[in-house]
């Protein structure tokens, strides 16, 4: 009976093990099948199974044709709808370029915002020391007749090709005040010589009445670098001149230092003004080789006129010496005398000037002698030299002289002829263009005209002959040597004139000036300026 009942309860199990039927899902015992999980299980199925069949038919779909092909077809046009239909929204989702807006570093208030805008235009309300100007608000209300200041002041500055008067009236200067200003300033000093660049300074007054034009209280302005002007109101209501020299200095500046690799470096550094090395250098080179009349280890020597004003101003001028201390040879010394600023060796010799300048910076292209003429085509004397130069290369004068012609010139075409010293003349033809006239006197390197092609030409270039005694020369077989000599007085002025500047210590006009009487100095405060002004007007 146990071994029936063991059979009995083993054969249930025996036959749910060898149950090989395949079941998707199997419901748990006591429930019934299907349920909610089921569901879901089926509809993620089925959405998965309908994606992957939109993905196979976008992988099929024509979305993007070429264009270039089956133009006018349906398909074209599809595409054609597609293309604009990206494009347009590319288009909308286009970015702005506007400014963004940041938050501010701290909240502001009304108040604060006010305190801060004020401050942008004018902290200081005029004539005061401390004190903020506060900005206008909702709570002011517009006065119906505003207070004016008792006077302005205002800078002008002195144009080019402008006037005195033309200046006034610019600033609000009435047409009678500005002529009489300007006609006690021209009791000074001519109207003409005051500087581009001037500034002047010009106080307006109280209006006489509502509408009137300011008068002018005063105009001050730099007249010399060793005056100053100013036109005043006085107390009867007239305008008067007032003169205020400035108290010059004019002691040489003395440059002296040793030569090093570079001398414009060694004297820049030395305290050289740069035009001052510009004009020693053309100095010693007028007279000696500079390559080899200054080597490293040398001591250069310059002397420039000097002027320091008792305010503080400085002005540098002209190279009045130049000199050279060589170590293994005579020294060289040139000083500047005479009108034409011609530098003198201590000797009394001037300037030498050895050989001519190339009147242009080209090869010679045809030398002088018999050749045959490449338009005429036939053998003639060509008297002269020709350069080699682009159209419109300057031309300039071989030599001092003074122009005897200058114009057409037959087959020369434009020319221009110079008398020089010696029974020497020159004449330059085929110019495009001519830079002097005749009976003008030119000097050595000046420009007289340009290269071109006028008269019997091929091409631009500058045919250049040279004349002594009215014949012929070739210009390349001359070596013209001119040179100036001092005698009696005025070589004595000369020698007398070179000794008081090689007695100027070096550096010593880079020194502070000390001034024999005080010096009035311009009142930094506005309220100081004022009462300076009201002062001098009362005669204090």
């Amino acid at each position: 009976m146990d071994a029936a009942l063991e059979t009995d309860s083993a054969s249930p199990l025996v036959d749910h093990f060898e149950d090989d039927t395949p079941a998707e899902f199997r419901a748990p015992v006591g429930k019934p099948s299907g349920g909610r999980f089921a569901r879901l299980r089926a509809f993620a199925k089925t959405t998965q199974d309908a994606a992957r069949a939109g993905a196979a038919k976008l992988e099929h779909a024509d979305l993007a044709p070429d264009l270039a092909e089956n133009i006018g077809s349906l398909r074209w046009f599809r595409g054609t709808a597609t293309f604009l239909s990206l494009t347009a929204v590319a288009l909308a989702f286009w970015p702005d370029f506007s400014p963004v807006e940041a938050a501010p570093a701290l909240r502001l208030t009304d108040q604060a915002r006010d305190e801060f805008r004020s401050q942008t235009i004018q902290p200081l309300a005029l004539g005061g020391d401390t004190g903020n100007r506060m900005a206008a608000s909702a709570l002011v209300r517009p006065l119906a007749n505003a207070p004016e200041r008792p006077q302005l002041d205002m800078t002008a500055t002195f144009g080019r090709s402008d006037s005195l008067a033309r200046v006034l009236s610019r600033q609000g200067v009435g047409a009678a005040d500005a002529a009489r200003a300007a006609e006690l300033v021209a009791q000074a000093i001519a109207l003409d010589e005051i500087e581009p660049g001037t500034q002047i300074d010009v106080t307006l007054g109280r209006r006489s009445e509502t509408g009137a034009q300011r008068p002018l209280d005063e105009m001050r302005f730099r007249a010399r670098f060793d005056l100053s002007l100013a036109v005043s109101r006085d107390a009867n209501g007239n305008l008067a001149l007032i003169r205020e020299p400035i108290e010059v200095d004019e002691t040489p500046l003395r440059v002296r230092g040793t030569v090093g690799s570079s001398l414009y470096r060694s004297a820049r550094a030395a305290g050289a003004p740069a035009s001052a090395i510009q004009s020693y250098l053309k100095a010693l080179g007028d007279h000696e080789d500079l390559d080899r009349a200054i080597q490293p280890g040398d001591t250069f020597d310059m002397i420039v006129s000097y002027r320091r004003a008792a305010t503080g101003e400085r002005q540098a001028g002209r190279l009045l010496f130049a000199g050279v201390e060589r170590e293994d040879g005579k020294p060289i010394q040139l000083m500047r005398w005479g009108d034409d600023g011609q530098f003198f060796e201590a000797s009394g010799m001037g300037e030498q000037r050895s050989g001519l300048l190339a009147p242009v910076p080209g090869p010679i292209g045809s030398r002088y002698g018999m050749r045959r003429h490449p338009i005429l085509r036939y053998k003639r004397m060509h008297a002269g030299v020709d350069y080699r130069a682009r159209y419109g290369t300057p031309i300039v004068a071989v030599a001092d002289g003074r122009v005897t012609s200058a114009g057409r010139a037959g087959g020369c075409g434009n020319a221009v002829r110079i008398q020089h010293e010696g029974n020497l003349a020159t004449r330059a033809c085929h110019m495009s263009r001519m830079a002097v006239s005749r009976g003008q006197y030119v000097k050595r390197g000046q420009v007289i005209g340009y290269v071109g092609s006028t008269g019997l030409s091929t091409g631009p270039h500058l045919h250049f002959e040279m004349y002594r005694g009215g014949r012929h020369v070739d210009p390349l077989s001359v070596r013209y040597v001119k040179r100036a000599a001092l005698s009696g007085a005025d070589l004595q002025r000369f020698r007398a004139t070179l000794d008081a500047l090689k007695n100027v210590d070096a550096g010593a006009a880079l020194e502070d000036m000390n001034p024999t009487r005080p010096v009035v100095e311009e009142p930094v405060r506005e309220i100081d300026r004022v009462a300076l002004v009201a002062r001098h007007r009362r005669g204090g």
